[in-house]
């Protein structure tokens, strides 16, 4: 333990729960998941059905488990549940989640089990009180503290990240106060993380010192919300004050009536993820000061003015390409082009995301249930087919087979991100080299495989560009190889100094 204080003292896990020999119960290290946070304090409402809500505008986040835990002053209140946030919980379970403070969670897993093991909000019960913790994002030395940690007495019944966090930050608080026990587990951090935390009826955010992962601060009429996207807080009816600075801890006051920030590291560069913006993020958040849906139209000009061709339409692979596709249309209107917006391809909402489904056959055979194509738009022209990214290639391949099918006389394909050449190490768990189409593999190259007339990606100077930051100030882990953290076997573009400066002392919000 930090400083060696308290580490004779073991904590226990209460939540989530699951039998040890559940097969796939335990998570893997490395790279786990992609998730939702939200934390609420409220003056003198229920934060259940605000958390439920919340996690509802969430719901692309994670589709595997979601969960709430709760404070009423004197205990905590906890459940968690598979499948969708509709599935997870009913009048019951969101009746016992009593107080006016809590924090929420939705989760996919990204490899091995899914079951109530995995999900969150992570519960531990120790001496000094209760704690909840629910965490977006992927440590790189979880391994190293797990290890330091379980030689001290802790009992670990996952080999998630997310619970080493909880178990350090507990063994913590065992003799410092809030904030300095939360820079002493920062501290340890290295790695991408946004959390939302209860400890005992405080709800707090903390967003890691590269900022990787997003999370927002939000007004409600009657108390604050922290969220990893700005929807959230507009489905509460909140308004949204700005985004958690990188390095920042903010402590919601447990009345609601306000919130304190305590600035605990500082570092001269930023690492946010330019993922969020291309795929994960719904287009009506605002993350990093950035409306998506504007981002995407941004993204869609500049890979007009990249590698435009002159085509009978351009289409949108639904939804993901639609922003994009929009941009592009515009720009190559404006430069005169004759480039027809069209909507060639119909989508079956009642599918889910390709690319989360945790087996190739189900991506293949969810692509064929899901898009469809409009004949009547398709047939004997040239279309101009534009998506978000393209990760193992199969989707692509096959709406490239659609749309021939349905009488394109040519398929040309422009994607909105950079070609995909690595893992990520940050919390988004894309797939493994071996998996990605273009790690071993040039354009021409992946565009003989998808089968298109031409292929041509955006570039990183673009995406910067059109994201109004410095292309220092992104993680392009993925498409570039170099990392904004050490991990082992790879490269890591940049360093943070260790220990940042701290701030002293807090100051209030208005």
């Amino acid at each position: 333990m930090h400083d060696g204080d308290g580490g004779d003292v073991p904590v226990s896990v209460t939540e989530p729960l699951g039998e040890p020999g559940d097969d796939g119960a335990a998570e893997r290290s490395g790279p786990t998941e992609k998730c939702g946070i939200v934390g609420v304090s409220l003056a003198d409402r229920g934060a259940a059905r605000p958390l439920y809500y919340s996690l509802y505008a969430l719901q692309h986040r994670g589709q595997d488990s979601a969960g709430i835990v709760t404070h009423d002053g004197f205990q905590q209140h906890s459940h968690v549940g598979m499948g969708l946030v509709g599935d997870a919980f009913d009048g019951t379970t969101l009746g016992d989640l009593n107080g006016t403070t809590g924090i929420g969670h939705v989760r996919y897993a990204t490899a091995g089990g899914v079951n109530e093991r995995c999900a969150q909000p992570f519960s531990v019960s120790f001496k000094s009180g209760a704690l909840g913790l629910a965490h977006n994002g992927n440590l790189v030395n979880a391994d190293e503290i797990r290890d330091e940690l379980a030689s001290a007495g802790h009992a670990f019944t996952t080999n998630g990240d997310t619970e080493v966090i909880a178990h350090d930050l507990a063994g913590n608080l065992l003799d410092a106060d809030l904030i300095r026990a939360v820079k002493r587990t920062m501290d340890r951090l290295h790695g991408s993380y946004s959390l939302t935390v209860m400890h005992d009826d405080t709800v707090l955010g903390v967003r890691d010192p590269l900022g990787n992962r997003p999370l927002c601060i939000g007004e409600l009429d009657d108390g604050y919300v922290l969220a990893s996207e700005s929807a959230a807080i507009d489905t509460l009816d909140g308004r949204l004050v700005r985004d958690v600075e990188p390095g920042e801890l903010v402590v919601l006051e447990p009345d609601g009536s306000g919130y304190d920030t305590y600035q605990l590291f500082e570092a001269d560069h930023s690492a946010h993820c330019f993922f969020e913006h291309v795929y994960f993020a719904r287009p009506d958040s605002v993350i990093d000061d950035t409306l998506v849906y504007e981002a995407r139209r941004s993204l869609g000009r500049k890979l007009w003015e990249e590698s435009g061709i002159d085509t009978d339409a351009v289409m949108p692979v639904p939804d993901s390409g639609r922003a994009f596709a929009s941009g592009y249309a515009d720009a190559a209107a404006e430069d005169g082009a004759d480039v027809e917006f069209a909507e060639g391809l119909m989508k079956n909402r009642y599918v889910g995301r390709t690319f989360i489904m945790p087996t190739q056959d189900e991506r293949e055979r969810a692509v064929r249930l899901k898009l469809n194509p409009i004949k009547s738009t398709v047939e004997g022209k040239t279309v101009t087919l534009i998506d978000d990214s393209i990760v193992r290639g199969t989707t692509s391949t096959q709406l490239v087979d659609l749309l021939r099918d349905a009488g394109a006389e040519e398929v040309h394909v422009r994607i909105g991100a950079p070609a995909i050449v690595a893992p990520c190490f940050m919390g988004i768990d894309m797939a493994t080299r071996e998996e990605l189409i273009a790690a071993d593999r040039s354009v021409e190259e992946v565009r003989e495989v998808i089968g298109a007339d031409s292929l041509s990606y955006i570039s990183t100077d673009a995406v910067a560009d059109a994201l109004s930051e410095s292309r220092a100030d992104l993680c392009f882990g993925c498409v570039t190889g170099e990392y904004p953290y050490d991990i082992d076997g790879e490269t890591s573009d940049r360093d943070v100094e260790r220990p940042p400066v701290e701030r002293s002392g807090a100051h209030a919000d208005d």
